[in-house]
């Protein structure tokens, strides 16, 4: 079988939390052609439980992130199974015991994707959904002087006390099933995955979204159970749950001030962001509600606050669920790209 990716190997890879990482492996997809200058380069990290594929709708002739003017970088997410992940570890790192992982561990990682692998000193845009953006204000924060522009949508610089216990649900859900054997289960545990997924189907999608029936209406479902189990536990059940967990821990984690560079000054971090901003927050988002957007953007240089008119929630910024969403997304992109 011909993979449509590529894997950098980052040797044994120093983690924040004092483990190593050995034989690091970060998977990456690029689209379009670097240029002989080397500034049309547009990093667009993965979210939670996706992989580059699940990037892919906002790429694309026309588009705002367009191959045919852009060199577009794929990195994928520890843990999310094709970079290093408890799914592809080997003993005794495997499993359960895959290490802690971070968002700034991600990223320093990246970085050496970029600089060292593929030879680029400047990024024009780093852009991403979610965890995604979670990312992509790192990349603001860590290499301030790097990037021309930044767009994290429904995303955070810093996981919120609020969104930290939704994760709680989702990982009881996850844990709770008794063929999960703390990690080490030698088969799917498929009631936590599917209990997971009706977890998560509340926070997904607005409170408006389930009172105006769009699953019903615009997705097709036939029923509400019908939603339930074709598209969110459809969407758990192939996951591996201690993928899950670990990038359920990075994203609990993740605050942009967590780190030597900031020493836990959250202000002092967004502040450090030089890059112009667009931070592009759902309007009906449950995990990242526009006060959360309002506030980063208080803080930062030169941002500007862009909320998406939507009833989708979360899904307002992926992965390419809603038309209407898709186009607001990538005609701001267009409007920041040629600022």
């Amino acid at each position: 079988m011909t993979l449509d990716y590529e894997i950098f190997e980052l040797g044994d890879f120093a983690l924040q939390n004092g483990a190593i990482l050995r034989e690091a492996k970060l998977a990456y997809k690029t689209f379009g052609t670097l240029n002989a200058a080397k500034d049309n380069a547009i990093l667009y990290p993965t979210w939670y439980s996706g992989q580059h594929y699940d990037n892919e709708w906002l790429v694309g002739p026309g588009m705002a992130l367009d191959p045919d003017r852009y060199f577009i970088i794929i990195p994928n997410m520890f843990g999310n199974g094709l970079s290093s992940s408890p799914s592809n570890t080997p003993e005794p790192y495997n499993a359960a015991r895959f290490p802690k992982v971070t968002a700034y561990d991600n990223v320093r990682a990246q970085h050496r994707l970029v600089t060292e692998h593929l030879g680029i000193s400047h990024l024009r845009l780093v852009t991403g959904w979610s965890m995604g953006g979670l990312q992509t204000f790192h990349w603001g924060a860590m290499y301030p002087g790097m990037m021309d522009l930044l767009a994290p949508f429904c995303g955070s610089a810093k996981c919120s006390r609020h969104n930290f216990v939704f994760l709680e649900g989702v990982k009881a859900a996850l844990t709770a099933d008794g063929a999960f054997q703390d990690g080490w289960y030698k088969e799917k545990p498929h009631k936590g995955l599917r209990a997971a997924a009706r977890v998560y189907a509340g926070w997904g999608f607005s409170q408006s979204f389930y009172r105006e029936e769009l699953d019903l209406k615009t997705l097709g479902y036939a029923s509400l159970e019908d939603f339930l189990v074709s598209f969110w536990e459809g969407f758990f059940l192939p996951k591996d749950p201690n993928n899950l967990l670990a990038m359920l821990w990075t994203w609990q984690n993740g605050d942009i001030s967590a780190n030597t560079l900031y020493n836990g000054d959250y202000k002092a971090a967004l502040n450090a962001i030089k890059a112009k901003a667009y931070v592009m927050p759902g309007r009906t988002d449950l995990y990242f509600p526009p006060e959360d957007s309002e506030n980063e953007v208080a803080n930062m240089l030169n941002a500007t606050y862009v909320p998406i008119p939507s009833i989708w929630g979360h899904f307002a910024g992926g992965p390419g669920t809603n038309p209407v969403d898709v186009k607001f997304l990538d005609d701001k992109l267009k409007e920041l790209l040629a600022s």
